[in-house]
């Protein structure tokens, strides 16, 4: 009798999303292009084609409503807020052309008239990246098909283009790693501080704002809430060219209006937001700049007025005093410093205890490890608040009255928050997001519903700050009961041997390629 043979059933490939879809096409032009560059190249294209959707929609209007001699006048197209496209510039044009061995020449021109006939795009697109790069013509041409197959504007509801570039941002900056990737906050640490400061109506600034990654939030916030986005007005600054220019295109795609300064230029050393009363300040500049200013420049500089001058070791203090000095009388700031910031000595010390006792420091806030793809250090939020006692955030869905919270700080340790995101980092759930901010909402609003928890939170008053000498180290005052305990050992253990076998890989794959070519310059090594 025959053996019945039992075969299994092929599980059905998952479709891959759009993102992915892209990314994979994308990845195609490594090996010439350093990821650095090549972020550039596939967010001006996914631009381009999504200016090119949105002109010619504008244009199929304009010929419904028998207006055929306004076609060529960009007017027409900017009453809309559509960017007007020369014939050049339309994506039809470069798709028509994608075969040809001058495409990449035709794309910088294409971006460059682009932004020529558009004020509002001055400094945002590439310049000259295409032909530069000297990259492989078929590899680009195959990106340039992948890219138009995305109807960028069927679905109104879904924000395609928003979702692409900052699913590339996010996987540019992981594949940047460490020391690279600064032009990007991961989306769930912006998240926690939108939700905790709330920026809903007024200015907000971002004194180091990267690629817009906390505007782009800011305004999600108050589609959220169900707001009006022309009640805010944004405002930022970057010292990075490149960033700077990232940081226009993500924000034009969202029709987010910004101003971030004519140029990009060092906040210190060129402030163009000098007046700014910013009522929200959200920003997670550069951890610790050395020689961030020489020993006699801006000593005099008014927004260290009624503070000591920050130390030229480093900038972090800068940085604070600068938000400080941005913020209106009820303004409200969240950023990220590393956890030296908390307790340095010498005139950080001297800063540190003044904003204390000027009852500006309202919340300091540990978050884990590993949630930057830059570094792997566990760092600090802050928000500091000039009007802990008498603010009302007024919501479409919510009213928030400020109780009496003079003199008292809330410390929370997020340490043991968050779930496992791309094998070796860490990420906020919407459940750790809502946790931690409705802590941080009730201490500010309802003595009777907040408590301190151990290994979480604790509200320290002005003794209590007084008594461990004005540090902000959080494990100071909150209380820790057996931590150890609670580690599993054996997650940890699985975490380290991932990551030791990825690291055993790529030595593998060097010491393959070191020898291939030793191979091709005749010198072959026998192992």
């Amino acid at each position: 009798m025959a053996k019945q043979v039992t075969r299994k059933t092929a599980k059905p490939k998952k479709e891959k999303s759009i993102e992915e879809t892209l990314w994979d096409s994308a990845n195609k032009l490594r090996g010439t292009v350093e990821s650095s560059e090549y972020k550039h190249v596939v967010l001006g294209l996914i631009f381009l084609k999504f200016a090119s959707d949105k002109f010619e929609e504008r244009r199929a209007e304009l010929i419904a409503e028998g207006k055929e001699k306004y076609l060529e006048m960009k007017e027409f197209y900017n009453m809309s807020n559509i960017f007007f496209l020369p014939e050049e510039s339309r994506w039809s044009s470069i798709i028509a052309n994608s075969k040809q061995n001058d495409i990449a020449l035709k794309i910088d021109t294409a971006l460059h008239t682009v932004e020529k006939n558009n004020p509002a795009l001055k400094g945002a697109l590439p310049d000259n990246y295409f032909s530069r790069l000297n990259m492989d013509v078929s590899k680009l041409a195959a990106l340039l098909d992948t890219i138009n197959n995305i109807d960028t504007i069927k679905d109104k509801q879904q924000d395609i283009v928003g979702r692409v570039y900052e699913y590339f941002l996010s996987k540019f900056a992981l594949a940047e790693g460490k020391g690279k990737g600064e032009f990007y906050t991961p989306k769930s640490i912006v998240n926690l501080i939108t939700e905790m400061i709330e920026p809903y109506k007024g200015v907000i600034y971002d004194p180091a704002c990267g690629s817009g990654g906390m505007f782009v939030q800011s305004i999600k916030f108050i589609e959220n809430h169900h707001g009006n986005k022309k009640e805010i007005s944004i405002y930022g600054q970057e010292y990075t060219a490149t960033t700077y220019k990232l940081a226009k295109m993500n924000l034009a795609i969202r029709g987010i209006a910004a101003n971030l300064g004519d140029v990009p230029a060092d906040t210190f050393g060129r402030d163009q937001h000098p007046d700014l009363k910013a009522d929200y300040i959200m920003a997670n500049p550069p951890f610790n700049q050395k020689n961030w200013r020489a020993s006699d420049e801006l000593v005099d500089d008014p927004r260290w007025k009624g503070y000591d001058v920050p130390p030229t070791s480093n900038a972090n203090y800068g940085w604070i005093l600068n938000m400080v000095a941005k913020l209106s009388d009820n303004g409200v700031a969240g950023f990220i410093l590393a956890n030296g910031a908390l307790s340095g000595g010498g005139e950080e010390y001297k800063i540190r205890r003044k904003l204390i006792e000027n009852d500006i420091v309202e919340a300091v806030v540990i978050l884990p490890q590993n949630m930057f793809y830059t570094t792997n250090i566990s760092v600090t939020l802050w928000i500091l608040n000039k009007n802990k006692t008498a603010r009302t955030v007024q919501l479409p869905d919510a009213t928030r009255n400020y109780r009496n919270r003079e003199n008292e700080i809330l410390f929370l340790d997020l340490r043991e928050k968050g779930i496992p995101f791309e094998k070796k980092f860490i990420q906020f759930s919407k459940d750790n997001i809502l946790e931690i901010t409705e802590a941080y909402h009730n201490w500010q609003t309802d003595l009777s519903v907040y408590k301190n928890v151990p290994e979480f939170s604790f509200s320290a008053t002005l003794a209590d700050l007084a008594a461990k000498d004005f540090s902000l180290v959080p494990s100071k005052y909150i209380t820790f009961v057996n931590r150890d305990e609670n580690i599993d050992f054996d997650d940890k253990m699985k975490n380290l041997q991932s990551e030791f076998s990825d690291l055993l890989k790529a030595e593998a794959q060097s010491k393959t390629d070191l020898l291939t070519v030793f191979e091709e310059l005749g010198y072959g090594i026998k192992i």
